[in-house]
């Protein structure tokens, strides 16, 4: 994928000079040879800057210290297969957003595809110059990237202050995107239906979560009409807790469904019920509300992360698969009532794991009705290798591919790597396995 520079250097808001404390920011980086990033300022500056201008804050601290031409923050998009550049303009508006102007640069075989893949930072030498680009990521989750072009080769420092700057991003991104609503408007590069717009709400907010024991990863297709789908996910203190729901039917009648049960389970969790008893009253509260008339199935798990131990609750779900040793095998599960069929008590079975087990969870969108002549079993094995974040939009785009862009229903996955072993913490430079 090529990415193109703008004609001006970095398009800032005029309030953020005066806002984040005068017009210049070397104050908070040295020349080369310096001591690193100044973390302090930088915070401090975004902090009197408006929340639209947070990632223009980073972006001119940082062209004007290394002296870059450009500087850019590329969201990733809801569709997975682009990153979004994001920038602002005092011109005749060119957006549905104000004047903002979001520019899509293609994932694929590209040289931000693979910093992205890779969460390394990448420096490439090109026609006039050095491009730098550094994976923004928060625990796993891939927001974006940071991109620099530079006139002279980056020296270790200079490489060093762009990587914790585009990490300090991520945070700074998470932070920001709560009191506006330019990132998720960069993220959308298909128009959302009502439908779909509820059914995001019910998302958690990253997509992907690494720890110590684990790395887990989902992914929902399409982005843009919705069916029914949902996935969760929290992270107690040494418990992970896992859901993946199909509401029946489409569109808003599906959505509404969906927010019921969602919220339901969330409720329960929260309110510490036991395992069996969160699925029973998740259940009770659709009936009572739906008279029983609509369903959901899907599939709940828990997993203590002192000692190994995951549980399942499924809720007449297609088995998940296990990827063990280099083999593909379905996970045997007694199906239960789906969600919605009034009062039942729900069974808690055991789901073995061992260090080195990946086990997938999918919706019916991925063996049924998008992909009966698509061998799942196949593509999971093929991407053993992958982070599970490349591994579900690995199975996605096949049965997108698949059905020639024409999904019937939703195809959801969830992919989790057991790490295992004793309690420790997750170094953020070796990664969770380490």
């Amino acid at each position: 994928m090529a990415c193109y520079r703008c004609q001006a250097r970095l398009l800032i808001a005029p309030e953020v000079r005066s806002r984040a404390g005068g017009g210049s920011y070397s104050r908070l980086m040295g020349g080369r040879g310096r001591p690193g990033l100044n973390l302090g300022g930088l915070l401090a500056a975004v902090e009197n800057a408006p929340p639209v201008a947070a990632a223009d804050v980073v972006g001119e601290l940082l062209a004007e210290t290394l002296d870059a031409f450009e500087v850019a923050f590329l969201i990733a998009d809801f569709g997975g297969d682009a990153v979004i550049r994001l920038s602002h303009t005092r011109r005749l508006a060119t957006s549905v957003l104000g004047r903002e102007i979001a520019e899509r640069v293609p994932l694929g075989g590209s040289a931000h595809g693979r910093a992205l893949a890779s969460q390394a930072v990448s420096v490439e030498e090109e026609a006039g110059g050095w491009r730098v680009l550094a994976p923004v990521t928060n625990r796993g989750e891939a927001i974006g990237i940071l991109e620099l072009l530079l006139d002279d080769e980056p020296d270790e420092q200079c490489a060093a202050d762009v990587a914790l700057a585009a990490h300090a991003l991520a945070y700074i991104v998470i932070a920001n995107r709560r009191f506006t609503d330019l990132f998720e408007w960069g993220q959308r590069s298909v128009p959302l239906s009502l439908a779909a717009e509820i059914q995001h709400r019910l998302l958690p907010a990253a997509y992907t979560c690494e720890a110590a024991q684990f790395a887990l990863a989902a992914w929902l297709e399409p982005a843009g009409e919705i069916a029914g789908d949902t996935f969760d996910f929290s992270l107690e203190r040494d418990t992970l807790h896992l859901s993946l729901t199909d509401a029946m039917g489409h569109s808003l009648e599906a959505a509404i469904l969906a927010t019921v049960l969602v919220g339901a389970l969330r409720n329960g969790r929260r309110a510490g019920l036991e395992f069996a008893e969160q699925a029973g009253r998740a259940s009770a509260g659709l009936a009572e509300h739906f008279h029983g008339s609509e369903y959901v199935t899907g599939q709940l798990a828990r997993i203590d992360l002192r000692t190994g131990r995951a549980e399942v609750v499924n809720a007449g779900h297609p088995p998940p698969l296990r990827l063990r040793d280099g083999r593909v095998s379905h996970i045997d599960l007694e199906p239960d009532l789906p969600f919605g069929w009034g009062e039942h008590s729900y069974r808690v079975q055991p789901l073995p794991l061992v260090p080195g087990d990946r086990v997938v969870f999918l919706t019916d969108g991925l063996v049924e009705r998008n992909g009966p002549d698509i061998d799942i079993q196949a593509l999971v094995a093929q991407g053993a290798e992958m982070h599970p974040r490349e591994a579900v939009q690995h199975l996605i785009r096949a049965v997108v591919k698949g059905t020639k862009g024409h999904l019937k229903d939703d195809a959801t996955v969830m992919c989790l790597d057991w790490h295992g072993g004793s309690r420790r913490l997750r170094t953020s430079d070796s990664g969770a396995d380490n």
